[in-house]
C-alpha cells in the first residue's frame, strides 16, 4: 500500500509549468507513445530553452488539451517522455513508487519472488529511461535520460521501500548518456556493493562481474532463449559458445548433455567468469580469447567442427547510419559459423540491434547459408525475456531476435 503522506506531498508540489504542442503532433502520444521529439513543440508559445534538465512539465496539444505529464530535456531530440496521463496523479514519490510495484508484480507473476531478473525495463514499465536489475539482495539501474537523472533520489528512496535492498547500484556508464549531456560515471547509491553479481538462473549458479561487467552486469533478456537451447543439445555434443561473456550459454548445454565446450571472447576477465561458472555447476569450458571473427576462421582452417554453434554477439547496429556495415556483419558471422558446424548440426543466431529486424537476420543466415552450400530449417525464434515486455506502440523496446536452426547439406 502507498504512503498517504506520498500523495499529499504530491498535491502539495507546484504546478508544471506547460510545454505545447504544434497543430497535429499529438496524434502519436494519443495512440500510446512517450516521446515527444523536438521538432513537435511549439517553441514559440512554448520555448524550449526557457525549461531546465530534467523539469516535469504538462504536455498539452495545440488546443489546449491536456495529454500528460512529462520529462523536459531542451538539449536533446527526444525532448520529453512522458510518465503520467493522468492529470490527478503528477510525477512524484508516489507515481514512482506505484510504477516500481507494478513492475514488481509482473515479474513475481512471471516467476516466483522476481528476485533474479530486469525488474523495470524503461518505456514498457512507464519509466521511460530507466532499467533496474535484481541480482538477490543487490539491485543494479541504468539511468539514460535527464528526467531520470533528476528524479534520482526519488527513485532510490522508493526502491528503499518497495524490496529494501542492501545495496543499489548506478551503473550509469552507457554511451547512451551522452545524447542526453549526462556524464559517464557509476557509483553506489546506498548500502553494501559487491564487485561481481550473483545470478540464479533456471537453477543453474552464475557470477559476472560489475563495475567491469557488460551492462548490468548479466544479459537477463537472453534467459528464456538459453531455457529454450535445453530441449536442443544431443548427448555428447560439442558446443561453440560465440562472445560467450560469463559462459552461460556453454555452461546451460554442458549441464544438459553437452561433453565439450569452447567459449569465445575477446575480454579476458569475460573468459575467467566464464572458467568460474563452469566450475561452479559441475562442468568445465575450453576458453579461447580472441577476435570472435579470427577466432572462427582459425577454428574452420584447423577442421573444427562443433554440433551446436551459438552466435549471442554485441549489437553490430548501434544508428541507422551503421545499417549497412552492421547486415555486412551479421551475414560474415554467420557463414564463418556455418564453416565450422558440423552436418545436421543446430545454429543458435541472435541480434539485439534493434535496427536489424527479425526477417532481416534470416536473410543474413539464408544469405550464409547459400554461400556455404548449406541447407536451414528454422525450428524456432526465440525474442526477449518475459522481464523485458515489449511496448506495442514503441517498436525500439522489442530489439532481441534468436533462431534456433537445423543446419545440413545443402539439398537439390
Amino acid at each position: 500500500m502507498l504512503n498517504p503522506e506520498l500523495n499529499e506531498t504530491n498535491s502539495a508540489a507546484p504546478a508544471a509549468r506547460v510545454l505545447r504542442l504544434k497543430r497535429g503532433e499529438e496524434r502519436r502520444l494519443a495512440a500510446g507513445h512517450l516521446w515527444v521529439f523536438s521538432n513537435e513543440v511549439d517553441t514559440d508559445s512554448t520555448p524550449l530553452g526557457e525549461f531546465s534538465s530534467g523539469e516535469v512539465a504538462q504536455l498539452r496539444s495545440y488546443r489546449d488539451a491536456f495529454l500528460g505529464f512529462g520529462c523536459v530535456n531542451p538539449h536533446a531530440l527526444i525532448c520529453a517522455r512522458i510518465l503520467s496521463r493522468d492529470a490527478a496523479r503528477p510525477v512524484g514519490p508516489a507515481l514512482i513508487e506505484q510504477r516500481l510495484l507494478s513492475a514488481l508484480a509482473l515479474r513475481r507473476e512471471l516467476g516466483g519472488d522476481a528476485a533474479y531478473c530486469r525488474w523495470v525495463f524503461g518505456e514498457s514499465d512507464l519509466l521511460p529511461g530507466l532499467v533496474l536489475d535484481r541480482y538477490g539482495e543487490l539491485v543494479v539501474g541504468q539511468i539514460a535520460t535527464a528526467g531520470m537523472e533528476a528524479l534520482k533520489d526519488t527513485i532510490e528512496a522508493a526502491v528503499r521501500r518497495v524490496v529494501a535492498p542492501r545495496g543499489l547500484f548506478w551503473k550509469n556508464d552507457s554511451a547512451a548518456r551522452e545524447l542526453e549531456h549526462l556524464p559517464q560515471l557509476a557509483q553506489v547509491a546506498f548500502g553494501e556493493v559487491p564487485e561481481e553479481v550473483t545470478v540464479q538462473e533456471s537453477g543453474l549458479t552464475f557470477t559476472a562481474p560489475l563495475g567491469e561487467g557488460q551492462k548490468t552486469g548479466w544479459f537477463y533478456d537472453q534467459s528464456a532463449n538459453r531455457a529454450r537451447l535445453r530441449r536442443y543439445v544431443a548427448r555428447g555434443a560439442r558446443v561453440l559458445d560465440v562472445c560467450s561473456y560469463a559462459g552461460a550459454w556453454a555452461v546451460t548445454a554442458l549441464r544438459h548433455g553437452a561433453a565439450r565446450a569452447h567459449c569465445v571472447d575477446s575480454s579476458h576477465l569475460a573468459l575467467q567468469f566464464a572458467q568460474a561458472n563452469a566450475a561452479r555447476n559441475g562442468t568445465a569450458i575450453e576458453p579461447l580469447r580472441a577476435d570472435v571473427f579470427d577466432a572462427l576462421k582459425m577454428l574452420a582452417a584447423q577442421g573444427e567442427r562443433f554440433d551446436l554453434v551459438i552466435l549471442d554477439p554485441p549489437a553490430f547496429i548501434k544508428r541507422k547510419k551503421d545499417i549497412p556495415k552492421g547486415q555486412a556483419a551479421y551475414r560474415k558471422l554467420n557463414q564463418l559459423a556455418l564453416g565450422v558446424l558440423a552436418d545436421e548440426g543446430l545454429l543458435v543466431s541472435c541480434s539485439c540491434s534493434y535496427h536489424l529486424a527479425a526477417e532481416e537476420l534470416l536473410e543474413a543466415i539464408q544469405a550464409a547459408a547459400r554461400h556455404s552450400s548449406r541447407f536451414v530449417q528454422v525450428l524456432e525464434a526465440g525474442g526477449q525475456s518475459p522481464d523485458h515486455p515489449v511496448h506495442p506502440a514503441i517498436p525500439e523496446t522489442r530489439y532481441l531476435k534468436a533462431f534456433f536452426c537445423r543446419v545440413t547439406r545443402a539439398v537439390g
